[in-house]
């Protein structure tokens, strides 16, 4: 069972549960800073694969949180608010991917056509558009989406 889990709520924003409440400030941290964006998202997942791999991070860059993703985990404080998170990467790492599952979940909005491979569903051109941008196939190929999506 997970530890954390997403939902919408009635004007379709992210609401986040936890099993226990030092995951709080983790699921405010996902529904706050990557939001309803599939594309901060994949830079999340990549960031804590990166991580875990030995390979470099590129800084995360948010307006509302002090963020570093690194071997040692995913540290961050609200520039507002002053809450603080500090999480392993075998804990921040499911809590992203879980959040990345809820995000594909969500409808897509009919009637809306994207500039960009609009013959895709949203997850699969974002993730096209990202790794395009980063110029890399994404380190979540043939784990949380297929290889050849």
């Amino acid at each position: 069972m997970s530890f954390i889990s997403f939902s919408l709520d009635r004007y379709n924003l992210p609401l986040f549960d936890v099993t226990d409440a030092r995951y709080t400030a983790l699921g405010a941290w996902i529904i706050g800073d990557i939001s309803v964006y599939m594309r901060v998202c994949l830079d999340a997942l990549a960031a804590v694969d990166d991580a875990a791999s030995g390979r470099p991070v590129e800084p995360w860059g948010s307006d509302h949180y002090e963020v570093t993703i690194d071997a040692n985990g995913l540290r961050f404080t609200n520039l507002h608010a002053g809450e603080r998170g500090d999480y392993p990467l075998a804990e921040a790492r499911p809590a992203i991917e879980e959040y990345w599952s809820f995000l594909v979940a969500r409808p897509e909005k009919p009637g809306l056509v994207r500039s960009y491979w609009p013959e895709l569903p949203t997850w699969q051109a974002e993730l096209r558009q990202w790794e395009q941008t980063w110029n890399r196939r994404h380190p979540y190929r043939g784990r949380l989406f297929p290889a050849t999506a």
